[in-house]
């Protein structure tokens, strides 16, 4: 996908080998971003020397891994960097001689419209502050944001006070850069939503921003919400366009929306079975707005 902020791609090429040679969470295929108290950025990848390079090629991945890093090629670094970090590979894909270093090329899914359906609008402005407020935070809160626009956690930012924990959870590595270039405080987590680690347990308010994202079964995902989630915590699931919305963005984005968003029905019956009860149920033209409070002792 193209990336308009080219700041924040530069920001995704000096981050990724920082966090490989630092704090990186590989199992599970996710990648864990950390704060600004570790070392400082590593040396840029374009200043070196070009009379003393080393070839780099794709490394053997787990299958997990490889559902979001494909190694297709391999590109020439200085070898006294070599040792500081990795690279992410952009050239041919002959077969460099042994005792290369390894690294590898990734691609994203197109998240472009995460952010077209934000507007400026007081009408838009009223849905994401109905959508926020619906979560009760608090300065105690430890908050999770799973799949949403970056103007999203931005209004998130701006209008709650400052909580004890609020992790960003994305398929997107690109906007996780983007998150932690604007919020060092912020913790950001690349992976599937029912794999996010126990650490940062209990969370008392989750928003699931673009729910259709997830390729999960609610049974499935409710499972590990009443394994995540503290006694009261609140689950906010939301779409700001509705069901309309959704289905202009699945005709679109076949790729990404891979599910719908449900009916009242289905909510009630499985957060009965999960120690959640539905609170709030709203399935507008304009908004999709559901709350389930954990109701687990």
């Amino acid at each position: 996908m193209p990336y308009k902020n080219s700041g924040c791609y530069l920001l995704l090429l000096l981050l990724l080998p920082r966090f490989s040679t630092e704090t990186v969470i590989l199992s599970m295929s996710s990648l864990s971003f950390p704060s600004s108290s570790s070392s400082a950025l590593l040396p840029s990848l374009f200043a070196f020397d070009s009379s003393r390079i080393v070839s780099l090629q794709p490394k053997k991945l787990t299958r997990l891994q490889s559902h979001f890093f494909t190694p297709k090629q391999h590109v020439s670094f200085p070898q006294s960097n070599v040792s500081g970090y990795r690279a992410f590979c952009v050239s041919s894909s002959t077969s460099p001689p042994e005792g290369t270093v390894s690294v590898v090329d990734f691609h994203e899914k197109d998240w472009s419209f995460l952010e077209s359906m934000e507007t400026d609008s007081t009408e838009h402005t009223q849905k994401i502050e109905k959508i926020i407020k619906a979560g009760e935070i608090s300065e105690s809160s430890r908050v999770l944001v799973s799949i949403s626009s970056e103007a999203f956690v931005d209004r998130l930012v701006e209008s709650s006070s400052p909580t004890q924990l609020l992790l960003i959870v994305h398929d997107s590595l690109f906007t996780l850069a983007c998150v932690k270039e604007k919020y060092d405080k912020v913790k950001c987590w690349q992976g599937e939503m029912i794999y996010v680690p126990e650490k940062w347990s209990p969370l008392d308010a989750v928003f699931l921003y673009f729910l259709p994202a997830l390729p999960f079964h609610l049974d499935e995902l409710f499972k590990t919400l009443s394994q995540r989630c503290s006694s009261g915590a609140r689950v906010v699931i939301s779409h700001p366009q509705g069901r309309q919305g959704l289905e202009q963005q699945r005709k679109e984005f076949s790729d990404v929306v891979v599910s719908d968003l449900p009916d009242d029905s289905t909510l009630r019956n499985v957060a009965k079975r999960h120690s959640f009860e539905l609170t709030q149920f709203v399935d507008e033209q304009g908004l999709y707005l559901a709350v389930l409070k954990s109701s687990k002792q």
